[in-house]
């Protein structure tokens, strides 16, 4: 077994990968100047938790095999200096996840929306017919303790995203994994501070789609008319499958996939998730299962956590949490409740959270993004703006930003929970989203409330 440490511990990610090389019986070390829950618990639980915080450069030694980089460090980090010095291995995640899956055949799902739940529903199916299997996924999914695996299986399936590698290398993550299988399921401009040119982001995965290999397989949503113009226009020498929105009908609040086997329940619903079940039946289907087979384990799969997430429901309403932030996830997500249910009345509320959508010369990409709710709720703390350095939007400018001139905005976490539970939802479905949490909302008082209404 091997020794590794992690500089920057504490990521979503990167705990999940020490957890999993501690589960393996690797000697696994660590450090970050911050820990939060889950991560911190986790850490403590499994007898890895750093015991003070900060960077310690005689933590480094010469008996470690590898330095695992988290992008959270700097590049003058006194621990990694250390192990610049030293001739130790330094590998960012993606690196050692290629690291250790070099046998093994790559699948890597991306896009600009869609991946965790692609991801999410392809490992459920997998597992359901008891097919053997590595994962990276990005968020925590029901049934798997953590969300890294690593074992001896032939294929390891991957949640790739563009963001930047580490502090030593800018390049997008999901050009080091090198794989066999690629889906991509859309392109949408995203992480502004990061990508500001949206040329450039386009081109990333246009890359990413030409390092398919001639042995290897495109899996593409044609209804994205941005990654069906590269993936029909440019060169690459791995076999080409596209993918539109599976045919399905909503009958009563609940959607049925029309297949040749007749008409198929499942928990999921609106287009996009769809398309999302339709891009993993693709990639199941490379790894030799059957059509009947993803059909019979589909019908399981309630969704990955915060994805369309089911708070709470009552006879007349459900209350549904969702990650959705940037334009195109907000715009999906509301279209689909109000789809889902077209008689019952939709609240949405939208936390602006991320650096893009705080941003006013990103703001006009949310026009219309929200026509479909009856009631469209805006919530955003001007603290989160200070942080990032940026102006705190003022309602008309949300107004003008969104279209909407009937937009709520609220700037105080407690006057949004005061209005929230003031509320009659007779009739009405309630939908949070965001990538935060409202500034510590009370989410189960509001669930209680939303329940006996």
């Amino acid at each position: 077994m091997n020794s590794y440490h992690f500089i920057a511990i504490g990521g979503a990610i990167m705990h999940n990968l020490a957890l999993a090389l501690a589960k393996k019986g690797h000697q696994v070390s660590g450090s970050d100047d911050e820990i939060y829950e889950p991560s911190r618990s986790r850490l403590e639980k499994a007898g890895i938790l750093p015991e003070k915080f900060g960077w310690y450069p005689e933590k480094i030694h010469e008996g470690l095999d590898g330095i695992i980089l988290g992008m959270h460090a700097r590049i003058d980090n006194p621990e990694l200096i250390k192990a610049k010095e030293l001739g130790i291995p330094i590998y960012s995640f993606p690196e050692f996840v290629f690291n250790q899956s070099q046998d093994k055949k790559r699948v890597v799902i991306a896009g600009s929306h869609g991946k965790t739940s692609i991801t999410s529903i392809i490992l459920h199916v997998l597992r359901d017919q008891r097919v053997q299997f590595d994962y990276l996924v990005g968020a925590q999914i029901e049934g798997f303790d953590l969300m890294v695996g690593l074992s001896d299986a032939p294929v390891i399936i991957i949640e790739g995203d563009e963001y930047l590698t580490s502090p030593l290398d800018r390049r997008p993550k999901f050009y080091h994994y090198k794989h066999d299988i690629a889906l991509v399921s859309g392109i949408a401009w995203d992480h502004f501070n990061v990508f500001p040119d949206f040329d450039e982001y386009k081109g990333l995965f246009a890359n990413l789609m030409k390092m398919t290999p001639k042995s290897g397989t495109l899996i593409y949503c044609e209804e994205d008319p941005l990654v069906k113009q590269i993936a029909e226009t440019e060169s690459i020498d791995g076999k080409r499958v596209p993918y539109p929105t599976h045919p399905a009908v909503i009958k009563n609040g609940k959607t049925y996939l029309i297949t040749d086997q007749g008409e198929i329940p499942i928990h999921l619903f609106g287009d996009h998730n769809l398309q999302n079940l339709n891009g993993a039946m693709k990639v199941c289907l490379e790894l030799g299962l059957s059509k009947e087979q993803f059909y019979q384990s589909i019908q399981t799969f309630k969704g990955a956590a915060k994805r369309l997430e089911l708070l709470t429901e009552k006879s007349d309403g459900v209350m549904y949490r969702d990650f959705a932030h940037a334009p195109s996830k907000l715009k999906a997500t509301v279209e689909a409740v109000k789809r889902q249910f077209p008689d019952r009345n939709l609240v949405a509320v939208q936390e602006l959270h991320t650096y893009s959508s705080l941003n006013r010369d990103f703001l006009p990409n949310y026009a219309h993004t929200m026509d479909e709710a009856d009631e469209a709720i805006i919530y955003l703390n001007p603290h989160a703006a200070a942080l990032k350095k940026l102006e705190v939007l003022d309602e008309e400018t949300l107004k003008k930003g969104f279209e909407r001139s009937d937009l709520k905005v609220f700037t105080q976490s407690q006057k949004l929970f005061d209005y929230l539970i003031s509320k009659d939802y007779k009739d009405t479905n309630l939908l949070m989203m965001s990538s935060g949490n409202y500034d510590n909302l009370d989410l189960p008082a509001l669930e209680k409330k939303f329940k006996e209404s």
